[in-house]
């Protein structure tokens, strides 16, 4: 087998199954019981500035000065976060980021949002194990309380998730979605858009 195809950390990216059968998968478990420990001392964090550091800590890259993310804030993995600039994360938030989450600048994330890259199949043969896909928040866009953003979603720029909405399609750009599942409330006029 080629390197593509047997390491596991390419293969979470790509998207699509990973096997409960992976050989790969006690590499993956070792990062996330590292990762669990490090969440620990994350969250006895004092200050934006340690918050900062230890969790550039957990994704193995600087998090820019811009950014802010208040604990309690929970990752089961990761080293697939990306985090743009002048970021704002509330309290409360739980990134599942096996399959990848990229977040753009400027984006407001309120408390308790839930992103999750991670699924299992339908199949009760193949129930343990992963499918991945990635998420994408754009430019600007503001998640709502308690919002919850399942696997594959794309979050279009300027965009609005209401509180508590569950997000299981793409959102389009300069557009307001909230409900279970959400739906398309309006779009942003371009009056609006520069307020």
């Amino acid at each position: 087998m080629s390197e593509a195809i047997t390491d596991i950390f390419s293969s979470m990216l790509a998207g699509g199954l990973i096997s409960s059968n992976h050989p790969e998968l006690p590499r993956l478990w070792a990062c996330v019981a590292e990762t669990i420990q490090q969440n620990a001392a994350l969250n006895a964090s004092t200050s934006i500035d340690e918050i900062r550091e230890r969790l550039s800590t957990i994704i193995g890259k600087e998090i820019d000065k811009s950014t802010t993310v208040f604990v309690p804030f929970l990752t089961n993995f990761g080293k697939h976060i990306q985090l743009g600039k002048n970021v704002f994360i509330n309290h409360g938030c739980s990134f599942l980021d096996l399959g990848g989450i990229t977040i753009e600048d400027d984006v407001l994330i309120g408390p308790k949002v839930n992103l999750i890259t991670e699924n299992h199949p339908t199949d009760p043969s193949q129930r343990k194990s992963l499918l991945l896909d990635a998420i994408l928040i754009k430019r600007n866009a503001w998640i709502g309380a308690g919002a919850t953003i399942l696997p594959g979603v794309t979050i279009g720029e300027n965009a609005i998730i209401a509180a508590g909405a569950v997000v299981t399609k793409n959102v389009g750009a300069n557009t307001i979605v909230g409900g279970i599942p959400a739906k398309l409330i309006k779009s942003i006029t371009e009056t609006e858009q520069q307020k």
